[in-house]
């Protein structure tokens, strides 16, 4: 007799009698897809990633950075083309189904409910995808854009969507979704595009899309609060769950654009004003060149290629 075996089966259908008695029964729809009958793939996946991000700076602090160059290409291609898709399937099938705005329920829309519940499992497996993303800053040594708010968005995230999965898998559940694809295709093409130096000095739009993410944070709490204030036959505890978690994303978003941009702008400008006050700024092309100063001063560095 297998003992491990048999201890995971037990934990398992312990595991599942806690969530069916917090939760309820869960979506019959959903039965045998891959990774959504059992829990514990996903909350594994979790861990490895957080062990990553965890050991994966302390492993590569005396390494060189991987460039990566080429497969980050490849990966911010796949992953613009992966959300265009998720985005358009979702906005036709809630099309189809003539899905309500206000609240929608999981069983009112017949075969557009089935369809939105293949694309948000493809939604959910992107969320396994994304881990790449850190993992890349870790091989790249670009540790300072692993903070609080990555980690917990990337871990959260996975989870999250394995309980909508199997418990709310489509009606209320598309809005958030079909906004967050959307703002992941303008996001992923940048990321691919930064990827080649010869494209960085074209991109201007990074700003805007956290600008974004933050509009569709606010968009998804409206929506949601709509359910609250006329709801129908989607469960109300998801869409309080819903409400909070967006707010944390707001908070920690707003904090990174604050500290990103808002500081960034206020330091340049006292660097602005600085050059100016020991006569030092010269300007070129109509723009001022702050570093002028140190061009005779600094023996310049062989750039490393990243």
């Amino acid at each position: 007799m297998d003992l491990q075996g048999f201890r995971m089966e037990n934990f398992d259908a312990s595991l599942s009698t806690y969530f069916r008695a917090w939760l309820g029964p869960r979506d019959t729809r959903v039965k045998g897809w891959f990774l959504l009958d059992n829990y514990i793939p996903t909350f594994v996946c979790s861990v490895i990633y957080l062990l990553i991000v965890w050991l994966g700076p302390k492993y590569m602090k005396n390494r060189q950075p991987f460039s990566c160059r080429g497969i980050l290409v490849v990966y911010n291609l796949g992953l613009t083309l992966l959300s265009l898709y998720m985005f358009y399937e979702l906005v036709t099938g809630v099309w189809e189904g003539k899905y309500n705005f206000f609240c929608q329920g999981t069983r009112s829309a017949g075969e557009s409910d089935m369809k939105i519940i293949q694309v948000l499992w493809w939604y959910y497996f992107s969320k396994l995808i994304e881990f790449m993303d850190t993992f890349f800053f870790i091989l790249r040594k670009n540790n300072h854009q692993i903070t609080v708010l990555h980690v917990y968005h990337h871990a959260s995230m996975l989870n999250i969507w394995w309980f909508v999965m199997n418990w709310v898998p489509c009606g209320h559940s598309y809005f958030g979704a079909t906004l967050n694809s959307f703002i992941h295709v303008l996001m992923y093409s940048y990321y691919g595009l930064s990827s080649v130096p010869s494209m960085r000095p074209y991109l201007w739009w990074k700003k805007y899309i956290t600008q974004g993410q933050l509009i569709q944070f606010v968009l998804t709490i409206i929506q949601t609060s709509c359910g609250v204030l006329w709801p129908c036959s989607f469960p109300l505890g998801w869409l309080y769950f819903q409400i909070g978690y967006m707010i944390s994303l707001i908070a920690l978003f707003t904090n990174f654009y604050i500290q990103t941009y808002n500081k960034k702008g206020a330091s340049r400008r006292r660097d602005h004003l600085k050059d100016h006050l020991n006569g030092s700024a010269t300007v070129v092309n109509g723009h001022t060149n702050t570093f002028s100063s140190l061009e005779n001063n600094v023996k310049p560095r062989k750039q490393r290629k990243d």
